[in-house]
């Protein structure tokens, strides 16, 4: 022998091995994929497998970046939370007014909330999930005090926090009606409360 060693061929039944992809946005796909099957199937149907072939990435790539699916769906549901959060805050940001607020809310629930069927479907699923799930109990909590700090830039804590309950309230009602409110019930509703 030379000194030299042979580098090992890749075993013949299982096929060369794939080069590594540097895939930096890996974890982000992944969370993403994972609202996508909880929109799809719901989150008690929800698996890794399921969010891996969604995201197109090996099964496991979902244990190098996540301990536990309850972590995925913290993650998952969190990332849902934040941008509706976001919503609230950029109509909210806008208004000078009392009256250009109002506007902004009808806004914010006809257009927004009620916009998206994906996004009404992963708010009753974190609903659901919440009730029995403490961790996504604290996600809930942590959505609503940020609605209600942007609700009250413009008006007070106590009409922001039942203002709040009435937006969930009409989302959920416009999410499992067979005969959901029309934009022009949503506004009288909305008008009727806050005038």
């Amino acid at each position: 022998m030379s000194g030299l060693t042979a580098t090992p061929q890749p075993s013949a039944a299982r096929g060369p091995r794939r080069p590594r992809r540097h895939d930096p946005g890996r974890r982000d796909r992944l969370i993403d994929a994972a609202l996508t099957v909880i929109a799809e199937r719901g989150a008690a149907a929800t698996t890794h497998r399921e969010i891996a072939r969604v995201a197109d990435v090996p099964l496991g790539s979902m244990t190098y970046h996540f301990a536990s699916l309850e972590e995925v769906l913290i993650e998952a549901f969190t990332r849902h939370a934040d941008s509706v959060a976001r919503l609230f805050d950029e109509r909210l940001s806008a208004p000078r007014d009392r009256e250009a607020a109002v506007e902004a809310v009808i806004a914010l629930v006809s257009d927004d909330l009620l916009g998206s069927q994906h996004d009404l479907v992963l708010a009753v699923e974190l609903y659901v999930a919440a009730a029995r799930n403490p961790a996504l109990r604290a996600v809930v909590q942590a959505w609503m005090a940020r609605s209600r700090q942007a609700l009250e830039r413009h008006f007070d804590a106590t009409t922001a926090r039942e203002l709040d309950a009435l937006i969930e309230g009409l989302v959920l009602h416009s999410a499992l009606s067979t005969d959901p409110m029309t934009p022009e019930q949503i506004r009288h509703a909305i008008e009727r409360y806050l005038r």
